[in-house]
């Protein structure tokens, strides 16, 4: 008897389903790409252009005209520049019609006015040159008016220059000043600190939160809707009242601490090193520790009791069915857990920078960020160190699914 083999898919049937299949998954890969994947090649492409936010915009020639003098020393001026102090713009020209009325006097080079058209060609304009023509002119009409009647002629110039954001040409220059000195490794080891205690302070308070509200009991529903509010309130709610209720001056906290005896002076939580450190990584654990409460609550009411009921015939310890049963059913979801809540919070920003700002050494990655590509306008060093906060990511990921998924089975 022989046994079943599976379809080969070669032929004219699997080949249309194949293309059905692909025509169905192509909306969700084209917004997948368009969400996700054309930003993240986006800023990895900035992150070898050294430019600031004034560079975004492509160099232009940029032209003003005014009236100057006056009596029979009137001269119409127009004051070209180039907008980029570096890139030269080719092409340059510029031409206006003079209104009626006007009578205009020579014209040097290399303008040349034909009747009442004038026209220029400058060709190349550098980076940061700038070119200023004078025009003598007369005028027929209503003195009081003359300027309003020249200077409301728009005069139209032309010129393109490369674009810094879309050349080809890259440079390692925002990397080299990411990892220059000894700023970078204090910062990545802010982020590690921050991440790393955060993360494992969420699952383990969310782990006893699970333990304390498994059993029931009346009000119970009450109690879990309570144990949310942290992550469920708006962050800035929560740390504009974290802010002054730990204020140096003004704090319920530190009132408390001087009247019990506890500090003879108000501590300034989050404006001091290392306390402020610690405190924003207990405001993380603090804030995100329900959701490692729901879900570890979900899987622990998932576990069969019956192996509860025989340990506890063995005369097994609360301690011993704790260790020797719950956490190796549990280790899956501690672990995925762990995964999303390392990555959530090495990406996080908005709490830091709600606290403290980044200062009194808190500042993190995606704080350097910011600091970098807005307070500094150097957007490209902003990219730089967002890629290196996805490299860092990577390489967790690698190691969290090459070695620890295995042990879990995931």
């Amino acid at each position: 008897m022989s046994s079943a083999t599976p379809p080969t898919g070669t032929g004219a049937l699997a080949k249309r389903e194949a293309r059905l299949a692909w025509a169905l998954l192509a909306p969700t890969v084209i917004s997948v790409s368009l969400v996700v994947i054309l930003p993240l090649l986006a800023i990895i492409w900035i992150s070898f252009k050294p430019f600031t936010l004034s560079d975004l915009r492509p160099p232009a020639p940029v032209v003003r005209e005014s009236l100057r003098g006056s009596g029979d020393d009137l001269r119409i001026e127009y004051r070209l520049r180039n907008s980029s102090q570096e890139i030269a713009i080719e092409g340059v020209t510029l031409s206006d019609v003079l209104p009626d009325g006007v009578t205009a006097g020579e014209v040097a080079a290399p303008c040349v006015l034909d009747g009442h058209e004038l026209f220029c060609d400058f060709g190349t304009l550098e980076g940061g040159q700038r070119e200023r023509i004078r025009i003598p002119v007369t005028f027929d009409g209503d003195p009081d008016a003359f300027e309003d009647v020249v200077e409301g002629s728009e005069p139209r110039v032309t010129g393109s220059g490369p674009s810094v954001l879309t050349n080809l040409e890259f440079s390692l220059e925002n990397f080299a000043r990411v990892f220059d000195g000894s700023e970078f490794w204090g910062v990545l080891w802010v982020t590690l600190f921050y991440t790393v205690f955060g993360t494992i302070g969420a699952l383990v308070m969310g782990l006893f939160a699970a333990l304390l509200l498994n059993k029931s009991f009346k009000g119970q529903g009450f109690i879990r809707g309570l144990y949310l509010f942290p992550y469920v309130a708006p962050v800035i709610a929560v740390a504009f009242t974290w802010v002054t209720l730990f204020d140096p001056f003004s704090g319920s906290a530190n009132a408390l601490l001087v009247q019990m005896g506890l500090s003879s002076e108000p501590i300034n939580f989050f404006g001091e090193r290392p306390l402020a450190l610690i405190m924003v990584t207990v405001f993380e654990i603090w804030r995100y520790f329900p959701l490692s409460f729901l879900f570890i609550l979900a899987r622990m009411q998932s576990i069969d009791s019956s192996m509860y009921e025989a340990a506890d015939m063995d005369g097994a310890s609360p301690f011993q069915k704790f260790w020797l049963l719950s956490i190796p059913q549990l280790l899956g979801i501690l672990s995925v857990l762990f995964l999303l809540r390392f990555i959530w919070t090495f990406n996080k920003f908005d709490d830091i920078f709600l606290l403290t700002g980044g200062n009194a050494g808190t500042r993190t990655l995606t704080v350097n960020v910011y600091e970098q590509a807005f307070a500094v306008s150097n957007i490209g060093a902003g990219a730089a160190v967002a890629v290196v906060i996805l490299m860092c990511l990577i390489a967790f990921s690698f190691v969290f699914f090459r070695f620890i998924s295995r042990e879990e089975g995931l």
